[in-house]
């Protein structure tokens, strides 16, 4: 099994607009579909409750572990942590990094999710599928809200 996802996609925006899609966290909650209660600044928890029917009981939780304007903005989690009650903070996160790339049409957006051989045996196919199709759908969600 891969230890990675990885996504890119066009955009037909200027780096600068999809940076701030990215990085503003009320523009990230809009396309994401999470309501973010925090800033972002590197270092620093920021946190919400995703959006998402069916999953709505699941709080939004990342840690702000880079943002180098305009290229690149990456966060830790713990990736589909939606058991209610559960208690994942022992587990280590996950690492996911958006690196934004300017091309002749506007910016090529890529997503790594990274370190799924450090999650528990016992979730981690499935953490690794959930996530794998999220970021699919998250690509084209990105797309549809920079580029209307």
């Amino acid at each position: 099994m891969s230890q990675s996802i990885e996504r890119s996609i066009d955009i037909e925006a200027p780096v600068e607009r999809v940076w701030t899609a990215l990085t503003e966290p009320a523009q990230f909650g809009a396309w994401f579909r999470v309501r973010i209660d925090t800033g972002f600044a590197v270092g620093e928890e920021a946190r919400g409750q995703i959006l998402v029917p069916g999953f709505e009981h699941v709080p939004w939780e990342v840690r702000i572990v880079a943002m180098e304007a305009p290229r690149l903005f990456a966060f830790t989690w713990h990736p589909y942590a939606v058991e209610e009650g559960a208690d994942y903070s022992a587990e280590t996160p996950t690492r996911v990094e958006f690196t934004l790339t300017p091309t002749s049409t506007g910016t090529r957006l890529t997503v790594v999710e990274s370190g799924f051989e450090n999650i528990p045996e016992r979730r981690r196919a499935e953490a690794f599928r959930m996530n794998e199709g999220g970021w699919a759908a998250q690509v084209k969600n990105i797309k549809a809200y920079v580029e209307t």
